[in-house]
């Protein structure tokens, strides 16, 4: 059976630490391949700076060439709010998925829609983070156990990279080279996104 990991994000836009994650996680989780999933509409986020179109771009963009990496588009072509779990349910059977997340976000996992159900669909692999914790809640702790599953550690050197930091220094023209693949960078400039 194929093991496929999957990371969910905004990806407005998609960057180094991105790809860095992804490909840690197909290296050292030993996957058949990690789908980027670029969210729709992300339920406990402000509104996105790039269209669904040109955030799909961006990572077909920035994947290319990369073997073991590919874009899913499942949530940009699902209308409302984006929920990871509707997302593992409408995945094709026959492959095992492992979630993807930063240890920032096991913290507020339990606050996730229908938390129970996504720990059931597929396993969580958690990139650890400087200053985060790898210990799970009490709650997703007891559901793991429950279940007998575990947290899979992926182990990760921390980039000082984030969209918000890259939108911001794009607003205030600033170089962004150091954080962003090449051809997204192009892209970027070329439509001129995150220009105030």
């Amino acid at each position: 059976m194929k093991k496929i990991g999957l990371l969910g994000g905004s990806f407005d836009p998609v960057h180094l630490a991105h790809l860095a994650l992804a490909r840690s996680a197909l290296d050292g989780l030993r996957l058949d391949q990690v789908q980027l999933l670029p969210a729709g509409q992300p339920w406990q986020r402000a509104p996105l700076r790039a269209s669904p179109a040109q955030r799909c771009e961006m990572i077909r963009l920035a994947i290319g060439g990369m073997p073991g990496l590919a874009l899913n588009t499942m949530e940009v072509e699902r209308d409302g709010p984006t929920y990871t779990v509707d997302t593992l349910r409408a995945l094709p059977p026959g492959a095992a998925y492992v979630w993807l997340l930063g240890a920032d976000q096991l913290a507020n996992f339990c606050t996730w829609h229908a938390w129970e159900d996504i720990v059931a669909l597929a396993d969580l692999a958690v990139a650890t983070r400087p200053g985060s914790s790898l210990t799970p809640p009490p709650a997703l702790a007891a559901e793991l156990e429950r279940l007998g599953r575990r947290l899979q550690p992926l182990p990760f050197s921390d980039m000082p990279v984030s969209a918000s930091e890259i939108r911001r220094r794009l607003a205030q023209d600033l170089p962004v080279d150091d954080l962003l693949p090449p051809a997204v960078a192009e892209y970027i400039r070329t439509h001129h996104l995150y220009h105030d």
